[in-house]
């Protein structure tokens, strides 16, 4: 639930919520952050703590890893919610929902959701953003498989995440990577 101080934030311009599990976020979901906010006066990373998806990361953990990565970022919100997209949107003041691409298969997964969701709510609609070039192979499934099996993210993820994701997996971390981070 959105409290009132964030609240505040959302009300007046142009706000767009670009939900999604974010387990793990990764360089692919910040590009698409950064880049909204070129269109958008602010963008709310919706943490969906109701995902079919089975999760590594608390919600709670992936809020706490977003706020840090975007801690100096004022125009981005990190919030989290359960049931309907369309109903948290509903309540942001948004009237657009970012979604990424990566390829032709994430279209039309997406074009189904974005079509169902402007039937339940016709006042909403989706923009879809390409991810850049460096990360359209990057998703949250294979970072978090190359990471349990002792891979490098390094670039791909933040530093705290991929710090975060080792100790997930009871791995060793680097010495410079146990304190601080640089993200």
């Amino acid at each position: 639930m959105i409290q009132r101080s964030k609240q505040d934030k959302m009300e007046g311009g142009r706000v767009a919520v670009y939900p999604g599990s974010f387990d793990p976020l990764t360089y692919g979901h910040i590009d698409i952050v950064e880049r909204s906010l070129e269109i958008f006066d602010r963008v709310i990373l919706a943490i969906a703590s109701n995902s079919p998806k089975r999760s590594l990361f608390t919600v709670e953990e992936r809020i706490d890893m977003a706020k840090k990565i975007f801690e100096n970022t004022p125009d981005v919100i990190v919030d989290s919610f359960k049931g309907l997209l369309v109903d948290y949107v509903g309540r942001t003041n948004a009237r657009v929902i970012i979604r990424g691409l990566r390829a032709t298969s994430d279209f039309e997964y997406e074009y189904h959701m974005a079509s169902m969701n402007r039937s339940l709510n016709n006042q909403l609609d989706t923009l879809f953003m390409m991810t850049s070039k460096d990360y359209f192979f990057v998703s949250s499934r294979s970072i978090k498989e190359v990471a349990s099996l002792g891979g490098t993210v390094e670039g791909l993820v933040p530093s705290l995440i991929a710090r975060r994701l080792k100790e997930k997996f009871k791995l060793p971390v680097p010495k410079e990577n146990q304190i601080g981070w640089d993200d």
